[in-house]
């Protein structure tokens, strides 16, 4: 295969972020699950700092819900690089949004796609050179997991490319233990010949590609937590402080306390956004409290989401909760 090196600007990234996020209610009621904040970044720039900078020209994101929202925050200037929205008017599955989106891509060159609920450390320079110089038409990231029968695994060769796919196996039946890690470098042959309507890139477009020879695949090592449940929200944060992606704030006792925060109760292993009072004898474990909101004296929090500005009476005792500021 011909080897080409990509060029260093001007790729473009489409995140698939078309999901209402109902595993995360009430949290997600009535917002855009990608501007959810992780640390002091949203979900979706968690999802997009994995892409290297300077690689970064244009950001696509596919999406069908809290449209507005995510309109306002992509003409903020938050971010160094232009958001574009394909606006998903029915759910489409992940091969018809990427062929949704596919007339707002307008570089040159493969395409970066991301899982929109990802917090992961995959490594897209080397995924790109190991694209370019097998020349793939469709390059995957892979982790390997303990039990591959909730996933679909990849068959990997010693020379890199992905040969076959098997959905769901049972336990002991799979010829792998490589998952599909929600990100992939797709080049704009494969993009441009999608079909339209609703269907699946991982069950519909890539078995095909891999059957063709022209399928790719990389294992990292590191972390990858997909952010969509109560439960993987809260360790997609957690993630995140021990990875030290956060700019402003500071780590104490594996917490993050954003600025301005007052904490004079215990906190161990918790996400505490700007704003935050956490106040006497309260004791919070392993809990996302995000701005603004205030924790009552003696209250006891364990693997609990507060939501922005909500309040938690004294002495509350909660697990596993989801908390949001009543109107």
């Amino acid at each position: 295969a011909q080897t080409v090196s990509p060029s260093p600007k001007g790729m473009d990234v489409l995140v698939l972020a078309g999901g209402l996020g109902t595993r995360l209610r009430p949290l997600t009621e009535g917002r855009a699950k990608p501007l959810l904040p992780i640390l002091d970044k949203t979900l979706l720039e968690r999802v997009v700092e994995s892409v290297p900078e300077d690689l970064v020209d244009r950001v696509v994101v596919a999406a069908g819900y809290g449209v507005e929202e995510i309109i306002e925050f992509s003409e903020s200037d938050v971010v160094p690089y232009e958001v574009l929205l394909s606006i998903e008017h029915e759910p489409l599955g992940t091969g018809g949004a990427v062929a949704h989106a596919v007339p707002k891509l307008q570089g040159e060159g493969p395409v970066i796609i991301l899982n929109g609920d990802l917090i992961s450390s995959v490594d897209v320079k080397a995924l790109l050179h190991h694209h370019f110089t097998t020349g793939a038409s469709a390059t995957l990231s892979l982790w390997e997991v303990e039990d591959p029968s909730r996933f679909g695994v990849c068959d990997l060769d010693d020379t890199g490319m992905i040969r076959r796919f098997q959905e769901k196996p049972e336990r002991g039946t799979e010829f792998s233990n490589l998952i599909n890690a929600g990100c992939s470098i797709i080049s704009r042959s494969v993009l441009e010949s999608l079909p339209s309507g609703k269907y699946s890139m991982e069950r519909e477009i890539f078995p095909s590609i891999a059957e063709s020879g022209m399928m790719a695949g990389l294992p990292f090592k590191g972390y990858f937590v997909d952010a969509g449940t109560p439960s993987s929200f809260i360790e997609a944060s957690m993630v995140c402080i021990d990875n030290d992606r956060f700019t402003t704030g500071k780590r104490a006792d594996g917490s993050w306390i954003g600025p301005d925060s007052v904490v004079e109760g215990y906190v161990q292993s918790c996400s505490i956004g700007s704003n935050v009072v956490v106040s006497k004898n309260a004791s919070l474990r392993n809990s996302v409290i995000l701005e603004g909101a205030t924790i009552g004296n003696g209250a006891n929090l364990e693997s609990c989401i507060i939501g922005e500005g909500a309040m938690i009476p004294p002495n509350a005792v909660m697990v596993g909760e989801i908390i949001v500021k009543s109107e």
